[in-house]
């Protein structure tokens, strides 16, 4: 498996720039996230991507999440951002809010869906190391870091992968339990709540009160 290192010892500008040599070179590193471990690469590295979802086992056409460093980037690779859809941004970023939006038109990515989706899962998250490798990398696209159906790594011995799958794993312990992402999709017609996490119906709807549940 790749160089493990411990995010628990030295500097993190070091870490990140151990990271962001091992993407720039269209690797799939794993990083630890507020409660799991992800797959990370790369989102405009169409073979890192393709390599990811092979890793994972994924079907045919699924799309990596992206995760970015800050609103602003978001808003750089996302179009039709209402008024709803940034105060979401706004009060839950970083945090555990995923938001399924519609990518800008001519992005040089391809997350799996071969670009037919028109939509994007997009986050940005709180994890220490996350934030940091976010602010020099720009958007990495991002996949839990063990195959399809088994359980959610908490550590770095939940992932079974080859040695030559992955660069670099970022180690930082067990992480703690927590609930997943609340999922909402966001356009000009409205705001619907997909799944609840751990941000709840009520929090959503108390900055956007026309959001529904579907």
């Amino acid at each position: 498996m790749g160089k493990e290192i411990d995010l628990k010892k030295g500097e993190i500008s070091r870490h990140v720039k151990k990271a962001l040599k091992a993407i720039s070179d269209g690797y799939i590193i794993a990083i630890p996230l507020e409660h799991s471990y992800a797959f990370a690469c790369d989102a405009f590295n169409q073979d890192g991507v393709r390599a990811m979802h092979v890793l994972r086992g994924d079907p045919l056409f699924t799309a990596a999440q992206v995760l970015v460093g800050s609103q602003k980037t978001a808003q750089g690779v996302v179009r039709n951002v209402t008024p709803e859809i940034s105060a979401l941004m706004k009060k839950f970023w970083p945090g555990m809010l995923s938001m399924n939006l519609r990518p800008q038109t001519g992005l040089s990515w391809d997350l799996g869906d071969a670009n037919q989706l028109d939509q994007v899962s997009i986050r940005v998250p709180k994890s220490k190391f996350a934030k940091a490798l976010l602010a020099e990398s720009g958007p990495l696209a991002v996949g839990s870091a063990v195959r399809v159906g088994r359980p959610t790594p908490k550590a770095l011995s939940d992932i079974f992968v080859l040695d030559s799958d992955l660069a670099m794993q970022f180690n930082y312990g067990n992480l703690r339990k927590g609930s997943p992402t609340t999922v909402v999709e966001a356009d000009e017609t409205g705001v619907r709540v997909l799944r609840v996490g751990a941000i709840s119906l009520e929090e959503i709807q108390s900055i956007v009160p026309g959001a529904t549940a579907l």
